[in-house]
């Protein structure tokens, strides 16, 4: 049995590595030896997380994917929360997260059939009702968020989320120099989106350079 940690965070500005301590000392706790640290900035709420998946990818049945936080696992919605169950139950993987004391003794090898078959469906259940807590959680937050913008916006104050000056000269000089797009994203993580701005930035500076100036 080899025991695997996941650790995510949503966004860059956020430390991925921050429980890292914390499932480590579980670990310890309990005689176990973390195997391999897998950490991502990936939102919870979708299931593009390669990390999520090589960390599957690399689990033989009877591993253990430890978690500070059943949150950190899931903020997906309903479909695909049943997608990532059934590839963590294709390869018998044993959930345990630190906020889920159900789960703990599911990191132990000493375990009779009847006993490890209730514990796997009480964790099961366990698991089914956190990971629902916190997609509502997160739909919650996102629309607090967007009455907060749009109440901003009718008083006029809105102004959106600060740009990233020094993230984004370096994303220009990248595709001044010719770099792709996919190589870009594949190195930096930046969305596609953000490319797009970028570029049409770049359009509009060299169409300025470039168009003749009339006289007065």
């Amino acid at each position: 049995m080899f025991v695997r940690a996941y650790l995510r965070a949503s966004t860059q500005e956020q430390d991925a590595d921050r429980a890292r301590e914390d499932l480590r000392a579980f670990a310890v706790e309990r005689g176990l030896a973390i195997a391999a640290f897998y950490a991502e900035n990936e939102s919870g709420a979708s299931l593009k997380r390669p990390e999520l998946f090589r960390l599957l990818s690399d689990c033989s049945p009877g591993d253990v994917l430890l978690v500070e936080q059943v949150d950190r696992l899931s903020r997906l919605n309903a479909d695909d929360w049943e997608t990532l169950k059934a590839t963590i139950s294709c390869k018998r993987v044993r959930v345990v997260a630190l906020d889920l004391p159900t789960s703990w003794t599911m990191a132990s090898a000493d375990r009779d059939d009847i006993s490890a078959r209730m514990i796997e469906a009480v964790n099961g259940m366990m698991l089914d009702m956190l990971a629902a807590f916190a997609r509502k959680d997160y739909e919650d937050r996102k629309r607090r968020q967007a009455q907060g913008i749009a109440k901003a916006k009718d008083r006029g104050v809105y102004r959106g989320r600060p740009e990233d000056t020094k993230r984004n000269d370096a994303l220009t000089k990248m595709l001044q120099s010719g770099q792709s797009w996919s190589s870009i994203v594949d190195a930096t993580g930046c969305s596609r989106s953000t490319l797009s701005r970028l570029s049409k930035r770049i359009a509009e500076v060299e169409l300025r350079e470039t168009t003749p100036r009339t006289g007065a």
